[in-house]
């Protein structure tokens, strides 16, 4: 937990959504990002790393999440959620926010690593 900062994530497979045939697997995530810190945090940027069954890696960089930088109080949390479509039937994803404290200093928050899989498909 780097800066006291808590990132907890949970994946959806959508099923009704995606379409095998089209290679087009879509997963949801929610994360929650919580400060546990005593000094309040802003996130400011986000660099995704997401991989494929194939190796394929795409890299999605931009400023906050979701249209938002979010300011987080000490002991606040910020919930989100957005989606990620690979062409494989399993993949992954990690990164990193980059994120600000009320005292101007600057740092990243790793994303843990986490698996894009449909349920019963990993033993």
């Amino acid at each position: 937990m780097k800066n006291n900062i808590e990132i907890k994530i949970k994946v959806t497979y959508l099923e009704s959504q995606s379409d095998i045939y089209a290679n087009q697997y879509i997963y949801t995530y929610t994360i929650t990002i919580t400060n546990r810190g005593n000094v309040g945090v802003q996130l400011l940027t986000r660099h995704w790393r997401i991989k494929d069954e194939t190796g394929h890696t795409e890299d999605v960089i931009g400023k906050g999440v979701i249209g938002q930088q979010p300011h987080l109080s000490p002991k606040e949390s910020f919930q989100y959620s957005s989606g990620s479509i690979i062409k494989t039937q399993t993949g992954s994803m990690k990164g990193s926010y980059g994120m600000i404290n009320d005292r101007g200093e600057r740092f990243n928050v790793k994303i843990p690593e986490f698996i894009l899989s449909k349920p019963y498909t990993l033993h």
